[in-house]
């Protein structure tokens, strides 16, 4: 079975991105057999959104890490199957949440079958994570543990939003630490660890691992602003028409401005007013803010991959940062 899509990322050297391609083949087939059960409708409800596709981000981070090891070690992919598996349980939970109908182009699991389905079957999910990760120790256990602490923490923040006197951009930036970059990180520590890396590379990967992720999430906020659909997949405004408050639209009403787009800001944007919505965001100084707020954690990122052993995987680190900036516009 071939790896499915992931990050265009162009990697020079052959034999990393043999080992890659590899990895990512490995990881495919345990992650499709690892939610397979005997009764037949689990296993349908289960491989719905491995089947819809993604990319494959955080596995990418994972064997990219587990390079500064060995990567063939034997607990890197069952690490990365774990992470996906947790990464996916919580997406099933997400469209819950936010009542998504559509989920990576196909109807979401609440959508087509019922809220309560979809719920058991990112809670069948994690268990089947657990499962897996008893066998890697005690030690990628307690990371798992603090993991999802933080992912449920940020999710509760964001649902929750900044309490009184709170800055609403420095919540926002802590919720996706939290409920983004913390699995992210995660990836980046159990492929230094599953691989033997040093302890001071293993930290290193955590924090630029993080870094990236919240970028790459700042990176989602600014395409859905400023790209056509045909660019970013997606249909621009849609976090404007649900009322999702991004790091753009926060710095436009930090602003402070009594103006036609504070007014469209303020709440939901109807669907006839999106456009005139986008027009006024993009002109403004809101996000030009958010595009160097994008920069500085890529910048962090450099920092640490700049610290590492000089290998290929260092190198594909640092594209991988270019990646991030240059996809967001």
């Amino acid at each position: 079975m071939s790896a499915p899509p992931v990050v265009d990322l162009p990697i020079e050297d052959e034999r990393l991105a043999q080992d890659l391609a590899t990895g990512m083949a490995a990881v495919e087939k345990l992650l499709r057999s690892s939610v397979e059960s005997e009764d037949a409708f689990v296993t349908e409800a289960s491989k719905h959104l491995i089947e819809a596709g993604g990319k494959r981000f955080r596995t990418l981070m994972l064997l990219l890490a587990a390079q500064f090891g060995d990567s063939s070690a034997p607990g890197v992919v069952p690490g990365a199957v774990v992470i996906e598996l947790t990464h996916l349980g919580s997406l099933y939970h997400d469209d819950v949440m936010d009542e998504a109908p559509v989920r990576r182009g196909s109807p979401s699991a609440n959508a087509r079958w019922d809220n309560t389905v979809a719920i058991l079957t990112g809670d069948y999910l994690f268990a089947q994570a657990s499962d897996i990760l008893a066998d890697l120790g005690p030690e990628l256990i307690r990371i798992q543990a603090q993991t999802f602490s933080r992912l449920v923490q940020g999710q509760i923040r964001e649902t929750i939003g900044p309490r009184d006197g709170e800055d609403p951009i420095a919540h926002y930036l802590g919720v996706l630490a939290d409920k983004t970059g913390s699995l992210i990180a995660a990836s980046g520590r159990f492929g230094a660890l599953l691989s033997g890396a040093p302890a001071d590379v293993e930290e290193r990967l955590s924090r630029a691992c993080e870094a990236i992720g919240v970028a790459w999430q700042l990176g989602d906020d600014l395409l859905d602003v400023a790209s056509s659909g045909a660019e970013s997949g997606k249909t621009p405004g849609t976090d404007l028409r649900e009322g999702i408050k991004t790091l753009p639209v926060l710095y436009a009403l930090a602003s402070g401005e009594a103006s036609r787009l504070g007014e469209l800001l303020s709440g939901p944007v109807a669907d006839e007013n999106v456009d005139e919505a986008l027009t006024l965001l993009r002109a403004h100084p809101a996000m030009g803010q958010a595009r160097a707020e994008l920069e500085s954690w890529v910048d962090r990122a450099r920092t640490d991959i700049s610290g590492l052993p000089d290998i290929p995987a260092r190198s594909a680190f640092l594209v991988l940062c270019d990646y991030v900036v240059e996809r967001s516009g």
